[in-house]
């Protein structure tokens, strides 16, 4: 009672204190990118693999909202485009799986079936709809045993669209965007000029002011990898950008999308000296470093290891926190999963479907330094946390 009693006060004396200084912004409400808190550089990058996927459906504004609340250090998205060739943010070249496109009668006869990747794939194509028609659709969750509450409710968006997400951040917050199936795009969309579907990734990224090498002033600014499965694509996007670029590797028996090697052959010591020319780093399917048997995790390849030799950074993907993807290992917990990437596999990089469980781990197993007083907001958070037990009673 007294201590409620006192809450004034206490609050009159924190105002007064920091009288002069200004509290963060919302996001949204043009935080100057001078004043927002630096991406961290010192421990592995958490890399919200289609934002907080794991709480939200993919790849939708409320996905990577809660990815920047969570504490991710990198946004990541997937790039494809519309018929009207507008680049979008979407996993999945068919829409089926994570919209509600069967219900909407009106594209019944949309459905068309493609070669992709060597596979027949039939279904409702992003690049069969406009930017207007696929802002009709709603999302949906990937998986059946996750989190089902918020499907119907949020809309795709916009390769634009997510850039201003991590704009509008109140801290510095990267962004790692894929140039997705960049054969099967350049087949169905054409754009004005004979551009290709890379040149477009790259003139919208550098519209908003994106570019620089790696740890660059301006890379610190507005940090950004971008990544494919298509090495030409990154060779080509080379003479285009300085930005640093990422060569994602698939199960190594499949074969690449555009040069038809297999991902074996391009994790040849060979090929490393040739693409290291072109990438910073590779983004492997974690199967492919330890490999699975049973659900059991096997003797580590040499992967990591000759990769670091050749200077590329590894960031596997994906990391899931629940049982179904969890190796029989950790015992169903994943902390201890990541606990073994980072400690003794020695990743530089980790695509998290939960952005908040790996950010929780760092900062309890590599917590940053605190280079700065805290500021207003966090001292006032603080403050309410100590009292709010005492204000209920």
């Amino acid at each position: 009672m007294i201590l409620t009693k006192c809450l004034p006060l206490i609050w009159l004396s924190l105002v007064t204190l920091c009288a002069g200084r200004t509290l963060y912004q919302l996001p949204g409400k043009g935080v100057k990118d001078a004043t927002k808190q630096p991406i961290q550089t010192s421990r592995p990058y958490n890399i919200a693999h289609r934002g907080s996927n794991g709480e939200i459906p993919e790849e939708t504004k409320a996905a990577y909202l809660r990815a920047i609340e969570e504490g991710t250090d990198f946004i990541e998205t997937d790039i494809l485009s519309s018929k009207d060739g507008v680049l979008i943010c979407f996993h999945d070249v068919a829409l089926d799986l994570t919209t509600d496109v069967a219900s909407h009668k009106e594209f019944a006869d949309r459905k068309r079936t493609y070669e992709v990747q060597g596979f027949k794939v039939t279904g409702f194509f992003t690049f069969d709809f406009t930017l207007k028609e696929l802002k009709t659709l709603r999302t949906k969750q990937r998986y059946a045993f996750r989190d089902q509450q918020y499907n119907g409710k949020y809309p795709i968006i916009t390769f634009e669209e997510f850039l201003a997400i991590a704009k509008d951040a109140p801290r510095v917050v990267g962004i790692y965007p894929e140039i997705k199936n960049p054969v099967l795009m350049n087949q169905h969309v054409k754009w004005p000029g004979g551009k290709r579907f890379e040149d477009k990734v790259v003139e919208t990224l550098k519209k908003h002011g994106y570019g620089g090498a790696y740890l660059s002033k301006q890379w610190l600014n507005k940090p950004l990898f971008i990544q494919s499965f298509a090495p030409s694509s990154l060779v080509y996007i080379s003479n285009l950008t300085d930005s640093p670029k990422v060569l994602l590797i698939d199960d190594v028996t499949m074969p690449t999308q555009d040069t038809n090697q297999t991902y074996a052959e391009i994790t040849s010591d060979t090929y490393f000296t040739y693409i290291k020319e072109y990438i910073v780093g590779i983004g492997p399917w974690k199967d492919t470093i330890v490999p699975v048997k049973n659900n059991y995790m096997l003797t580590p390849t040499d992967l990591v290891k000759r990769a670091h030799a050749h200077n590329l950074q590894v960031h596997p993907y994906t990391y899931r926190n629940e049982n179904q993807f969890l190796h029989f290992n950790f015992s169903q917990d994943p902390y201890q999963e990541y606990e073994y990437w980072i400690k003794e596999i020695g990743v530089d990089g980790l695509f998290t479907d939960f952005t908040g469980s790996l950010h929780k781990y760092q900062e309890w197993a590599s917590p940053l330094p605190d280079t700065s007083s805290k500021s207003p907001r966090q001292l006032l958070s603080q403050i309410a946390s100590l009292v709010r037990p005492y204000a209920k009673a």
